[in-house]
C-alpha cells in the first residue's frame, strides 16, 4: 500500500508496497523508528490506511529443492501442512502347501506437522526439501525383503538453520518364509519421526490476526504436530490357497489424511498374489506474515 505526501503542489510517494518504509522521530532518543500500521481519524472513528505487511490470504505449496526468499518485511512463517513422504507396501504371498498364505503389511506415514508458526528473517533465502514417496514391493513371489521408506521434509534457513523435519514413513516388510513354508513373518513400516522445531505459541500480526485462530491445516489445529501412523498387518491366512486382503497405508497427519493423500504410507499386496503398492510424496504448504 503507497502513501504520499504532498510537497508543495505536487504529491511525493514515501512508501510502497514493493519494500518502502515510513520513519517518524522519536522525541525521547532521536532514533528513526519504523511504521508498522497508521492511521487516520474519519469522524469519531480510526480507520487503518497503512499496513508495513498484509498477510496474503493464499497459501503456496513448496516444490522439493526450490529455494524462496522471505518478504523483507515478514518476521515469521506460517507452515500450513507439512509431512514426510509415507512407505512403501509389500506385496503379497503364495507357497506350496505350506498351510496358509500371506498378506503384504502396509506402509507407515510420515511425522508431520499443521497450523505452525515459525520466526525467520526478511529477507533470507529458505529451503525446502519435500520428502521422496516409498517405492513397494511387486517384484511377486517374495519370502522376504523390504519396501522403501518415504523420504524426510524439511525447511532450512540461510539464516535461521532448520526450522523443522518431519521423517518419512518405513515401508513394510516380510522375513523368514519360504515356497513349501514356513510362512513369513510380515511387518509393517515405523512411523515416521520428527523434530518440529521451536515455533511460536501466540501473537497478532501487524494486520490483527490471533495466530491461535489458525486451523485451517490438514490436523485442523494450532500448533499441531507428530510421529507418522503404522499401517495395518493382516498378517497369514490359514489354509492353502485362502484368500487374504493386504494390509492399509498408514493414515497421513495422523488419521486426518487419507491414504493416497500426500505423505500416507502405501498399501500391502493381497492374496491371490497382488504387489503392494507406493506411498505419497510428502508436502509443504505455507505463507509468510509479520508478527507485531
Amino acid at each position: 500500500m503507497a502513501i504520499y505526501v504532498k510537497s508543495g503542489g505536487t504529491w511525493r510517494e514515501i512508501s510502497s508496497s514493493a519494500g518502502g518504509q515510513v520513519y517518524v522521530r522519536d522525541a525521547t532518543s532521536f532514533t528513526n523508528k519504523t511504521i508498522i500500521n497508521g492511521y487516520i481519524k474519519d469522524g469519531s472513528t480510526w480507520r487503518t490506511v497503512f499496513t508495513l505487511f498484509e498477510t496474503p490470504t493464499s497459501y503456496t505449496t513448496a516444490s522439493d529443492g526450490a529455494a524462496f526468499a522471505v518478504p523483507t518485511n515478514a518476521n515469521a512463517i506460517h507452515i500450513q501442512s507439512a509431512v514426510g513422504g509415507g512407505g512403501g507396501g509389500f506385496q503379497g504371498a503364495d507357497y506350496d502347501k505350506a498351510g496358509g498364505e500371506s498378506a503384504g503389511a502396509g506402509g507407515a506415514s510420515g511425522g508431520y506437522i499443521s497450523d505452525r508458526v515459525y520466526t525467520v528473517t526478511g529477507g533470507e533465502t529458505l529451503t525446502p526439501s519435500i520428502g521422496a514417496s516409498g517405492a513397494a514391493d511387486t517384484s511377486g513371489g517374495r519370502y522376504s525383503g523390504s519396501s522403501s521408506p518415504g523420504g524426510s521434509t524439511l525447511l532450512t534457513g540461510g539464516t535461521t538453520g532448520t526450522l523443522f523435519t518431519l521423517g518419512g514413513g518405513g515401508g513394510s516388510s516380510a522375513s523368514g518364509g519360504g515356497v513349501q513354508g514356513p510362512l513369513r513373518t510380515n511387518t509393517a513400516g515405523a512411523s515416521g519421526t520428527i523434530s518440529q522445531g521451536t515455533s511460536l505459541s501466540s501473537g497478532t500480526t501487524v494486520d490483527g490476526l490471533d495466530i491461535t485462530s489458525f486451523n485451517s491445516g490438514t490436523a485442523s489445529s494450532f500448533n499441531a504436530y507428530g510421529t507418522g501412523a503404522q499401517g495395518t498387518n493382516p498378517g497369514n491366512c490359514s489354509g492353502d490357497n485362502c484368500s487374504i486382503t493386504g494390509g492399509t497405508g498408514g493414515l497421513s497427519y495422523n488419521g486426518n489424511g487419507a491414504v493416497g493423500t500426500s505423505g500416507a504410507g502405501g498399501n500391502g499386496g493381497n492374496h491371490p498374489l497382488t504387489g503392494g503398492t507406493a506411498g505419497t510424496i510428502g508436502q509443504m504448504i505455507y505463507r509468510f506474515l509479520r508478527i507485531a
